[in-house]
């Protein structure tokens, strides 16, 4: 007969029978998100935000977009100190895992020309970001360090997160385009319909319930971070 005692051990043991698909769904899903950025740069049709001051800055010093994304992510981290975020497993491995993924992807892919073509590569890949968000996020790792830049700020500031949010986005697409990021439709596009595709896979992708009541992901959480980075 169980007992109340049990329970935490009956949660600690599901917990960790849980742990190699969490893990599993952190590193696919960060893999498949810098896929499918490479996907959206080899469109040409416009980026995700972040991407365009990515490729903005690739373009300055001559560096691969993959390798620009990591420096990023990590002065974006050191960020996180003043604002007493706390990095996890999946805020550290997103720095490194997305822009190799990215530069993998640009390499085994080639350029796309006509518009037939460009199109399709669009769309493929903000689904697919949106099926990697769902993923990486429903592992429960930690936010990605772009994230933890906009909660740590809202915290701070007291400025809504749609607010913080929109002041850091505007200013990271309008710093990409001035210095040659791409910005088009395809940024539009992302925009609207991310968020819709990431609240659908986050509910396709959660990790369920362990037995006894515990939860692997936190309640709400994966709702209200719909976007890595």
């Amino acid at each position: 007969m169980s007992t109340h005692a049990d329970s935490p051990h009956r949660e600690r043991k599901g917990s960790g029978r849980r742990l190699p698909r969490r893990l599993a769904q952190l590193y696919v899903g960060l893999a498949l998100y810098g896929a499918s950025s490479a996907l959206l740069v080899d469109s040409g049709l416009g980026l995700e935000p972040w991407n365009v001051l990515h490729q903005g800055l690739a373009e300055l010093t001559g560096l691969t977009i993959g390798v620009v994304s990591i420096f990023v992510g990590a002065a974006v981290l050191l960020l996180w100190i003043p604002l007493r975020q706390r990095p996890g497993l999946g805020t550290v491995s997103n720095v490194f895992v997305v822009g190799i993924a990215m530069d993998g992807t640009l390499a085994l892919v080639p350029d796309a020309h006509a518009l037939t073509v460009r199109i399709p590569l669009l769309v493929a890949g903000i689904v697919l970001n949106g099926v990697a968000t769902g993923l990486y996020i429903s592992a429960s790792f930690g936010p990605g360090p772009r994230d933890g830049l906009m909660t740590g700020l809202h915290r701070r500031t007291g400025r809504s997160v749609r607010l913080v949010r929109t002041v850091l986005e505007v200013a990271v697409v309008a710093t990409g385009f001035a210095l040659g990021g791409t910005v088009g439709i395809g940024t539009v596009l992302y925009a609207v319909a991310i968020g819709p595709l990431a609240q659908f896979f986050l509910r396709v992708f959660a990790v369920r319930p362990a037995p006894g009541g515990s939860t692997v992901v936190a309640a709400g959480q994966p709702e209200r971070a719909i976007l890595p980075g």
